[in-house]
């Protein structure tokens, strides 16, 4: 894809949700390169991926217009967010290799069909850092990866004084945005 900040489906679907505030007030291009370097980190070989606390589809739903290839679980605890969600999905043309699903991540990872099943799993301001390793690598398999939204360069490593191990992760290696863990375990 060309830019991604330009395209209709995503500036109408994230104008919306923007417009009734599930989304923050950046301008809707920056949202967007932003949430494309979600799709640029994860490697080429990734088949599936898991977007934790999905809210308004950032990164999820670029990810599903830059990575045709990619089938994508987008999950969030709220009903009114998911409801929008499958909207979007619609609106996308994206039915066939997105699924909405509406959770608590905490109630998916003690689902036996979510353990260890996707190539790679996401995560936009969803919460502490580790509980986003924590409950992202209960959901990737081994060899699979990890892509969390950094804080601006300079910011301290808020990585630094975890035990990376515990999680069956990788050091994480920072790409532009966003932080990428392999999944080790």
């Amino acid at each position: 894809m060309s830019n991604p900040a330009t395209h209709p489906g995503l500036l109408q679907v994230l104008g919306d949700a923007q417009r009734i505030g599930a989304l923050g007030s950046a301008p809707l291009a920056e949202i967007i390169t932003h949430a494309a370097a979600f799709a640029d980190a994860l490697p080429q070989s990734t088949t599936s991926c898991i977007d934790l606390g999905s809210g308004a589809g950032v990164p999820g739903l670029v990810i599903a217009v830059i990575r045709p290839e990619m089938q994508l679980t987008l999950v969030d605890r709220r009903a009114k967010r998911t409801d929008a969600l499958s909207r979007a999905v619609r609106v996308l043309g994206v039915s066939d290799r997105v699924h909405v699903l509406c959770a608590d991540v905490e109630e998916v990872i003690a689902q036996p069909e979510h353990i260890h099943v996707y190539d790679a799993a996401c995560a936009r301001g969803f919460g502490p850092p580790q509980q986003t390793l924590a409950w992202a690598s209960a959901l990737v398999r081994s060899g699979g990866s990890i892509v969390v939204s950094e804080p601006p360069p300079g910011s301290p490593d808020r990585w630094a004084n975890i035990n990376l191990g515990l999680f069956g992760v990788s050091s994480p290696e920072r790409l532009g945005p966003v932080a990428m863990f392999h999944v080790e375990h």
